[in-house]
């Protein structure tokens, strides 16, 4: 059986997980007070899939964030690895399931980015999308979803909203996906 693979990503209320130029500032204001269930949600992943520049992205934040657990950066690209917990791959992602079922993970944490969730998503590999849906609009950006043909049904798991006005979205596939 693979892991569960979890899409646990924010979004501007218009459906954008970065600016153009892959930044994340507008974050900024909403962290701080609530760390908006990410600790306990961190604590339940064994591994990290993760894009090129959404790696980038954690690199120009500070120190690799998830030194404690196995993460795999899908690239076609030579990238500095920063830490040995992480590994760069040009592998489908349908082989590194294959890989991480053999490694016996059970939950795996779909950080980014957009055309990654894509991939995974037409592969059928995600169980499940938890977005935090921040109250900005950006406009225009990097898309919380490339452009896809392929439609899923969800069940809403549960809701959270924030006083600071996040909104937190927890869905699985519906049983007759």
């Amino acid at each position: 059986m693979n892991p569960e693979v979890v899409y646990y990503v924010a979004s501007s209320i218009d459906g954008y997980i970065a600016t153009p130029d892959d930044g994340v500032d507008w974050l900024s204001p909403f962290h701080g007070g609530d760390d908006y269930g990410y600790s306990d949600f961190y604590r339940s992943v064994d591994a990290l899939v993760l894009g090129s520049r959404t790696y980038e992205v954690s690199l120009r934040l500070g120190p690799w964030p998830a030194a404690d657990k196995p993460s795999w950066v899908f690239t076609q690209r030579q990238l500095d690895v920063v830490h040995p917990s992480v590994t760069l791959t040009s592998a489908k992602p349908v082989e590194l399931m294959e890989e991480l079922r053999a490694g016996d993970f059970k939950r795996v944490w779909l950080m980014g980015g957009g055309r990654l969730a894509s991939t995974f998503r037409a592969a059928g590999l995600i169980s499940r999308y938890i977005i935090s849906v921040i109250p900005v609009v950006l406009g225009a950006g990097i898309p919380l979803f490339a452009t896809d043909s392929r439609t899923d049904s969800l069940n809403l798991i549960e809701v959270k909203s924030y006083t600071s006005g996040v909104v937190q979205l927890d869905y699985g596939l519906s049983p007759d996906v």
